[in-house]
């Protein structure tokens, strides 16, 4: 059943790429907006039977997200659901944080989210349906140092969820968001290695998150069954953090 067109930003790899995988197996076809090559993200995809395509897309320019938008029209069907997954997170102090830095992670984590919505919302409204999920993260409720800048930008993303849920609704549009914790991806280890070996025993179900263990939220919120659902943060991080 074809489910129409999910776009994925940040989805060449990790987390990004599992939601693509699995969206791709719900029956959606995808879209990945990536600065990173996307190939091997294409091959789960097609293996499923569903249609693919990429670009190198910066999310924190409106030029390239509206550009990205109409190619994805040229090449595939209407988008039901958008994920807004790309995000950086340096992990720096706030002595350590200047300002190009605060500028940059807000760019991508919570403009991003933005001007992808602004670019894509538009065909959603015109068929009164649509998908969004916003990627923030549990560590918006957890004491975590030195991350300054990256958790400002997910407590945006969750107030910029309420928000435009409140306006989408009467468009059949829903607006949820997806907190995962400290997820075992090559990205994250390459940046903080030591974090694998106590955090995890900090959950009430005490291991290492994998992707595989977020994709059935994502797969939820973007599917008929949610669609009396908005408007939610839904934290995916093993029973660590609770609201």
């Amino acid at each position: 059943m074809n489910k129409g067109t999910a776009v994925v930003t940040g989805g060449a790899a990790g987390i990004g790429q599992a939601y693509a995988q699995r969206l791709a197996a719900d029956g959606f076809d995808i879209a990945v907006a990536d600065m990173n090559d996307a190939s091997t993200t294409r091959a789960l995809v097609e293996a499923t039977g569903r249609k693919f395509y990429s670009a190198a897309v910066n999310v924190s320019s409106p030029e390239s997200t509206l550009q990205f938008s109409a190619d994805v029209a040229a090449h595939l069907g209407p988008v039901t659901a958008l994920v807004n997954n790309a995000g950086i997170y340096p992990w720096k102090s706030f002595a350590e944080t200047d300002y190009e830095m605060w500028r940059k992670v807000m760019g991508v984590n919570l403009d991003g989210a933005f001007l992808m919505a602004k670019a894509f919302v538009p065909g959603m409204v015109e068929r009164q349906h649509g998908r969004i999920v916003n990627v923030a993260s549990s560590s918006l409720w957890l004491n975590v140092p030195d991350m300054t800048a990256y958790i400002a930008s997910k407590g945006g993303v969750v107030g910029f969820t309420r928000a435009l849920a409140s306006e989408l609704g009467k468009d059949g549009i829903t607006v949820n968001v997806i907190a995962p914790g400290l997820t075992n991806t090559k990205s994250m280890h390459g940046t903080n290695e030591e974090i694998f070996d106590y955090l995890p025993k900090l959950q009430a179900i005490p291991r290492t998150i994998q992707p595989g263990d977020l994709v059935g939220v994502v797969s939820f919120l973007c599917s008929a069954d949610s669609a009396f659902v908005t408007g939610q943060t839904i934290i995916a991080d093993g029973g660590q953090a609770r609201i």
